[in-house]
């Protein structure tokens, strides 16, 4: 089983980053007047200077140039990025996380060819265009189905040494910034994924502005007859998707959402502390202190969740050996942690009293950084719902995103 007992390198990395964010993150992104015009165009220069850190290259292998970081060590910094700002820790997470994934899956002559770029440019971002316009994922009321078998709509058709791609893709992180796209598309031997550089002709990239459900960067990628070379193919051809969500991967969203939490609450225990009200600071007051200890308790139980989620996923062989359940704990994690620290945020924000809506203090942000996590994707309702399943002994055949009938 695994202990809560972090090696002296996880404890240096905390304190790093958590440095880090009180020095550099903070100062930029809690401004009253970035607050009060709702600002939340990426800091580059703090981007700048974490990768600088090596946190882009945070869980590449150190074969490859990475840090090397497992799961938990990972989720550790996410969550401190995320006390500081949920965006620069959104943009940071995503690019690290498929910086292990995609290249371990390339071939020598596709690291050749991406690796040193990626290493040398501290704004070498990576993004994963995977969800279609109109697709459907949610589980809905026939939740206990098997996946459709439709087709992808962006399809690349071999021509001579190349493919040429036409399609579309929605809800992107990081696509705005990233300098290399995997694209999941549909080949004649099935789901594939294809590596496609920024300035590549034929690739148009919108960023996503109009509804902000999301933390960090996001945009729309529209391909018209964009030729690609046959060399860029990830893997075999009709691999099919590229990363699996078993309910057992990494937890990093959550992480990033505890993260969301903690800012708040430190806020408010700081807040209490030198409030003065009837003579003592208002955290002596009892209705005060038993808000902020229902707060503490929702986010160190979330953060066990989280953290055994994340032990669990460098340890698979945990669940072999039936020391955990063979349960799908990042999901347990993600339905608890996201209305628990929704309501954690909103408690913190009542500390402050009126002053907890003002548009130049940093509560509203947490409160809609929160509701975000809460909210975006498939959501906390669809977790329990994959929970249901994992109960039931359903075990749901993976597919990409698919774009409806």
């Amino acid at each position: 089983m695994y202990n809560l007992h972090l090696s002296a390198e996880q404890l240096e990395f905390r304190d790093t980053i958590r440095g880090f964010a009180n020095d550099e993150i903070k100062p930029v992104t809690l401004k009253s007047d970035r607050l009060d015009a709702a600002d939340r165009r990426l800091p580059m220069d703090v981007l700048d200077k974490a990768s600088q850190m090596g946190l882009r290259a945070l869980a590449l292998p150190e074969e490859l140039g990475g840090v090397g970081a497992d799961n938990l060590t990972c989720c550790i910094v996410v969550e401190e990025l995320a006390v500081g700002d949920s965006d620069v820790a959104a943009v940071l997470m995503e690019t690290s996380a498929l910086g292990r994934l995609l290249f371990q899956a390339m071939n020598q002559e596709q690291r050749d060819r991406f690796l040193p770029k990626f290493l040398e440019d501290d704004r070498y971002h990576l993004a994963l265009a995977e969800r279609e316009p109109d697709s459907d994922t949610s589980l809905g009321l026939n939740y206990h189905r098997p996946v459709a078998g439709a087709r992808l709509k962006t399809i690349a058709v071999r021509d001579g040494d190349s493919f040429v791609i036409n399609g579309a893709k929605e809800n992107v992180a990081n696509a705005p910034i990233a300098k290399l796209i995997a694209l999941q598309v549909q080949t004649d031997a099935g789901v594939s994924t294809i590596l496609v550089p920024r300035d590549t002709v034929g690739l148009t990239v919108r960023e996503q502005t109009e509804a902000r459900w999301y933390h960090g960067s996001s945009g729309e990628v529209a391909l018209e007859n964009c030729r690609v070379p046959a060399t860029n193919l990830l893997g075999a051809e009709g691999q099919g998707t590229l990363r699996e969500q078993t309910g057992r991967h990494a937890p990093l969203f959550q992480a990033l959402n505890l993260g969301i939490g903690r800012a708040a609450y430190e806020a408010a225990l700081d807040y209490a502390q030198l409030r003065v009200q009837g003579g003592r600071p208002i955290v002596q007051h009892q209705a005060i202190g038993t808000k902020l200890a229902d707060i503490a308790i929702r986010l160190e139980v979330a953060r066990i969740a989280i953290w055994q989620a994340a032990w669990a996923s460098d340890h698979p062989e945990a669940f072999a050996d039936r020391s955990l359940s063979d349960l799908p704990l990042t999901t347990i994690a993600e339905a608890f942690a996201s209305e628990a620290i929704y309501r954690a945020t909103k408690d913190s924000a009542e500390c402050f009293g009126a002053m907890g809506v003002m548009r130049d203090m940093p509560l509203q942000k947490y409160i809609n950084d929160a509701r975000i996590c809460l909210y975006s994707g498939d959501g906390a309702s669809d977790a329990k719902l994959r929970i249901a399943e994992a109960l039931a002994g359903y075990r749901r055949s993976s597919a990409p995103m698919l774009a409806a009938e």
